[in-house]
């Protein structure tokens, strides 16, 4: 193949500058060798993997003029390799038949054709350090797009074979070199310009549902939600981000007397995160698949339906979608089975037994664990629990006759400790159980009951009082530690465990708050991380008694460590606050609010660092050591950077710990982008003729950016087109569409184009994911899907697919008076000049009462 002469002449080039000293790459090619060997010999044995897909298509872009177009579909875990690799393999190399692929001219001469400069990647490749490579490597996830211009010579029909060869590799494994080869053929007949990519064409549906079944009791089941999402489509979580941001995923059920809801929806798949400059805050989304999961109990004797919809947003790097599914599923309520599931398409769907496991679900447990032994660590560090270890460590040298007993008796003693600290962990999760998570999570009751109890925690840390145990209990446990024997570590424990309960109890306390509201192993593992770390010390200073000697001595700075335990459970006791607040909507702790009282904490607590602050049990501060400095420089530096974020600030290192941005009174950024009119500030010019249009309907929830005015209802804008002699400028947009409110931002913005959208047409935005819903005169059947159409949103996402065939946003069309198109449509392009001239077209086909023909 010619590609791989290519990659011949390439090899023996390296090879002669190898011998001239260049050992890096021999060292290379001498790993890449051995590596296919591996490849290729095991291959033979294992299934052929085709792990890159290749998809080949022309666009024209002017007369004798074309661009050649691969697209390469990678699957998951695998990617491809860039052009811009010094080495092939693993480089990707395009060859065209006819053609010297050692030229560098710009403009390279085929049989009939010419190349008009060199392949092009219009995707971004990924770019990391590759060890085994020793150098940088360039490749593609997903999908992959390359271009190549090519302008037609000959008046008689032409063909171009290219060939491309390349290298895949997934994190364990590569395989040997592939190559595809294609051809394009060109005749008379391609006179047609092609769709471009920043025009969507047709309904696409990127998103394929799943619906399965799982029996967890009697008469209980978990309804399994599987989402496929194609390319670089991300679907967005059922979390509502609080902002005026990306719709979240909702699953809406049709009430029913034949069974109840357990719970509400969760996601069992873990989500990605990203901020979003767009719409300043963390947003978090899914890529590639999506596993959401109801639980129900039956409650009727019958055969009967779980029916319901699925709303959701969809978005990728140029275009939004607003979609809706339905699903439904079939029980027998006597028997207590599942007969079968029937997704949106009506096709059934066999019940299937499923597992679901939970990325999140793990990356959350091990990050309670890592702050559970974090707590431990600060127990120890208490005037309660500090001075125990020279106590510990005199009982386990009182016999001092064997070393061995004493080993296994400081093990016994750690063991326990961790014992008595799980045993609670365990009777937590036996009481509480997942089911009772979802409520502990969101009601009101058990929210502000957590509130409560970390304030008590918090002031009790600060010396107001002690929680203690009766000592009649603290003294029986330590009667029997007395005894000695093997029994007398496990009672040594226990004591140990009963009498530090006034300053491990509100730390305790607060990681089975946190526990109690997640899953069934999240008690378990907390208690076990918290005693793990608790009792290590404890025991090795058991079984090596002279390390006692390296300890820091008791005094105030113990005291010290108490009081900056409980200004950390104050503020992160307001987090329970915060829920109850946002869930029900009572306005008490908004966004500022809740920093304001951050400020003052996290602030009042660098001050007590500095020793300007002291409670009663405090010693007087002579001197602050460098520790204590340092840490409250840092307290202190939080501060400073919470500061902003009482004005708008988004605190991206605080996404999703502080309430949502839209809670927030006094939003600077907001105020100002709501008040840029045009380039220089100024308020926007208002057609004179406004007084020949209605109403616009919708007006007082619905908005056009950059203080243009405009229409939300097609009927409306069409009659004041008419009115006025303009032509009508239709905006399929969205709330959650991110490339929406980019052109907004970027294009729309500008003054010309600005300009001209207010003095030269009349604005229609037609919001397709807008939920309010209309009264029932209104109500239609599509004649595209026959669902009724209710919405706002529902009825002008319909509107687009019947009109325009397009269900995609941002995407803009310019109408005459009689809805006949002035100018090809346009959809997510952010260079001003093409839309400029979009607008400029469609202005003058008004004009001269002429229309767009593809």
């Amino acid at each position: 193949m010619l590609a791989k002469k290519i990659y011949n002449n390439r090899v023996l080039e390296r090879k002669s500058k190898t011998m001239l000293g260049t050992t890096k790459i021999n060292k290379t090619l001498f790993i890449l060798l051995g590596l296919l060997l591996f490849v290729s010999s095991t291959a033979l044995k294992a299934q052929v993997l085709t792990p890159v897909s290749w998809k080949v298509s022309k666009e024209k872009l002017q007369d004798n003029e074309y661009k050649l177009i691969f697209e390469a579909n990678i699957d998951p875990n695998w990617h491809l390799y860039s052009q811009d690799i010094p080495m092939s393999p693993p480089a990707t190399v395009f060859a065209f038949e006819g053609i010297d692929e050692n030229s560098k001219d710009e403009v390279r001469k085929g049989n009939g054709f010419e190349l008009v400069g060199f392949v092009k990647e219009e995707s971004k490749a990924i770019e990391t350090y590759d060890q085994n490579f020793d150098m940088n490597l360039k490749y593609f996830a997903d999908k992959a797009i390359f271009s190549q211009i090519v302008k037609i010579t000959s008046d008689k029909p032409v063909t171009i074979n290219a060939n491309i060869s390349f290298m895949s590799c997934d994190d364990s494994r590569c395989l040997p070199p592939d190559d595809e080869s294609f051809s394009f053929d060109f005749n008379e007949n391609n006179t047609t310009p092609a769709e471009t990519s920043a025009t969507p064409s047709g309904v696409v549906q990127p998103v394929k549902w799943k619906y399965t079944v799982k029996k967890v009791g009697d008469k209980e089941f978990d309804l399994y939600f599987d989402a496929n999402i194609e390319g670089k489509y991300h679907l967005y979580t059922t979390e509502d981000s609080g902002i005026d941001g990306p719709l979240p995923t909702e699953f809406t059920f049709e009430p029913s007397k034949d069974y109840q809801l357990i719970g509400g929806i969760e996601a069992t798949t873990k989500p990605e995160k990203e901020y979003e400059p767009i719409w300043e805050a963390e947003i978090k989304f899914f890529s590639h698949k999506a596993q959401f999961k109801q639980r129900i109990r039956l409650s009727s004797d019958t055969q009967f339906p779980v029916k319901g919809e699925i709303a959701y947003q969809v978005c990728n790097e140029t275009s939004c979608i607003a979609l809706y599914d339905d699903y439904e599923f079939f029980f027998d309520g006597k028997s207590g089975a599942q007969i079968n599931a029937i997704a949106a398409d009506n096709k059934p769907q066999e019940p299937t037994t499923i597992t679901a496991t939970s990325g999140s679900e793990n990356e959350t447990l091990w990050g309670f664990f890592i702050t559970a032994l974090l707590a431990g660590l600060a127990a120890i560090l208490t005037p309660c629990v500090f001075p125990m270890i020279p106590m510990t460590v005199s009982f386990f040298m009182k016999d001092g006759k064997s070393n061995t007993k004493g080993i296994i008796q400081g093990l016994i003693y750690g063991f326990s400790i961790i014992a008595i600290y799980t045993i609670v962990g365990i009777l937590v999760a036996l009481l509480v159980g997942p089911e009772a998570a979802n409520w502990l999570s969101t009601h009101w009751i058990p929210n502000i009951f957590f509130f409560l109890v970390f304030m008590i925690f918090a002031f009790s840390f600060f010396g107001m009082f002690e929680i203690t145990l009766p000592s009649w209990v603290i003294n029986k446990a330590d009667q029997q530690a007395n005894k000695g024997g093997f029994l007398g570590p496990f009672f040594m424990a226990l004591t140990l465990v009963l009498v530090s309960f006034s300053c491990t109890g509100p730390l305790v306390g607060g990681i089975l708050v946190e526990s109690a509201r997640g899953a069934l192993l999240k008690p378990v593992i907390g208690m076990f991380g918290f005693s793990f770390a608790f009792a290590l010390p404890f025991t090795l200073f058991a079984i090596f008694p002279k390390w006692l000697n390296n300890l820091p001595k008791s005094g105030g700075w113990l005291n010290s460590v108490k009081v900056v335990l409980g200004f950390i459970e104050l503020a992160l006791g307001l987090k329970f606050l915060s829920v109850a607040d946002q869930t029900y909507h009572w306005g008490l702790l908004d966004r500022e609010v809740y920093i304001a009282l951050w400020v003052v904490i996290f602030g009042l607590m660098g001050i007590y660092l500095l020793g300007k602050l002291k409670f009663s049990h405090d010693s007087d501060v002579k001197f602050i050591s460098v520790p204590r400095l340092l840490l409250s420089i840092i307290t202190l530096s939080f501060v400073v950077y919470l500061i902003p974020g009482m004005w708008g600030a988004p605190l991206k290192a605080l996404a999703g710990y502080l309430p949502p941005q839209a809670s927030i009174d006094f939003d600077v950024n907001k105020i100002v982008r709501e008040n840029i009119k045009t380039f220089g500030g100024g308020t926007p010019q208002i057609s004179e003729n406004t007084a020949e249009c209605p109403t616009a309907k919708y007006a007082d929830f619905l908005h056009l950016p950059s203080g243009l005015d405009g229409y939300f209802d097609y009927e409306q804008a069409l009659e004041c087109a008419k009115a006025q002699n303009k032509p009508l400028f239709i905006d399929f947009t969205g709330h959650g569409c991110v490339n929406c409110r980019e052109m907004e931002n970027k294009v729309w913005a500008n003054p010309a184009v600005l300009r001209r959208l207010r003095n030269d047409f009349v604005i229609v935005a037609l919001y397709v994911d807008d939920k309010t819903e209309l009264p029932e005169s209104q109500w239609y059947t599509s004649s595209y899907d026959n669902k009724v159409k209710k919405t706002i949103g529902k009825q002008n996402a319909d509107f687009q697919i019947e009109k325009f065939n397009v269900n995609a946003q941002p995407y803009y069309v310019i109408l005459n008076h009689d809805g006949q198109l002035l100018a090809k449509p346009k959809a997510y392009d952010l260079d001003v000049k093409n839309f400029v001239d979009f607008l400029d077209t469609g202005k003058k086909n008004f004009a001269n009462k002429s229309v767009y023909t593809e």
